[in-house]
């Protein structure tokens, strides 16, 4: 990975691109999600489009993954120069107020959080790694240009998250993860019932913070990436917590219809299932003959 850093970002897409069409073949169980997520989001497509669909995301995935070779260890003004970065105004006329940063699930959340630590000061939410190196890694490449930057483990809970944004430190923070019951409500995500967590809407109530969707793009081959900005949300929070996460999910709906494979379909995301639904990702039982 460190190699990786000094190649041209073409070379890089190109590595990215040739990895992932072995992994296709090679990794059948998250082959097997990616497909079972992409039939129960986009079942009016036919399923050879699908197909292809489920080849481009393993694509970009591992695109995304070699290129964190540029997040972690490229120079500031290359970073600079291949994530160029839309709607930074938003947050600068937010200055001094609280701010959540609601970043999707797309393949390039990571450069997204790394191109923004570049301008501004701000926490981001993260999953601590089972491989301890892997986490350091992510760690430091997410604050690298901004030492003071604040990592929070979602196993922290909330209080470092409400102590950030009462100082007006912008949460960079990911709604759209299946962790489970706990702190969830079963909203439609493509028509889905998804286990989303309601934390965007909550940290909001709590905290008078204004929330901004962040989407990153990877752009094709050498191009680089897009980091956009959008504007704040309007008339949010509302007092109902499930009408707002329904509409987060119905934003992410909407940029995922404009690059379908770089969503993060490789998680499972319909794991949790209303009471006495069973899994999709699961086989099912076998009859024993009668």
């Amino acid at each position: 990975m460190w190699l990786a850093h000094w190649l041209p970002l073409g070379v890089l897409a190109m590595i990215g691109n040739a990895i992932g069409n072995a992994a296709f073949w090679l990794i059948p169980e998250r082959r097997k999600v990616i497909r079972v997520n992409l039939a129960k989001c986009f079942p009016q497509i036919p399923e050879d489009e699908r197909e292809r669909m489920a080849r481009a995301h393993f694509r970009v995935f591992m695109r995304s993954f070699i290129e964190r070779s540029l997040l972690w260890w490229a120079p500031k003004e290359r970073v600079l120069r291949l994530m160029k970065l839309e709607g930074l105004e938003h947050i600068r006329a937010l200055a001094g107020k609280p701010v959540i940063l609601v970043a999707p699930h797309f393949v390039g959340i990571d450069a997204g959080c790394t191109r923004l630590v570049c301008d501004i000061h701000m926490a981001g939410l993260y999953a601590r790694q089972k491989d301890p190196l892997y986490d350091a890694l992510l760690l430091q490449g997410r604050t690298r240009f901004d030492v003071e930057a604040i990592a929070i483990a979602r196993q922290d809970g909330v209080r470092p998250i409400l102590s950030a944004l009462r100082k007006a430190i912008p949460i960079y923070y990911a709604p759209d993860l299946d962790f489970g019951r706990q702190d969830a409500v079963f909203v439609p995500f493509f028509g889905v019932p998804a286990a989303t967590i309601t934390g965007v809407s909550r940290l909001a109530r709590a905290s008078g913070a204004t929330v901004l969707p962040v989407i990153t793009r990877i752009l094709p081959g050498g191009e680089g990436y897009r980091v956009k900005v959008f504007p704040p949300f309007e008339n949010f929070p509302t007092k109902d917590v499930e009408a707002d996460t329904r509409r987060i999910n119905a934003f992410i709906e909407e940029q995922v219809l404009t690059m379908p494979e770089q969503y993060y379909w490789v998680h499972k995301r319909f794991k949790t299932r209303p009471e006495g639904e069973p899994s999709p990702y699961e086989a099912p039982p076998r009859t024993k003959p009668a």
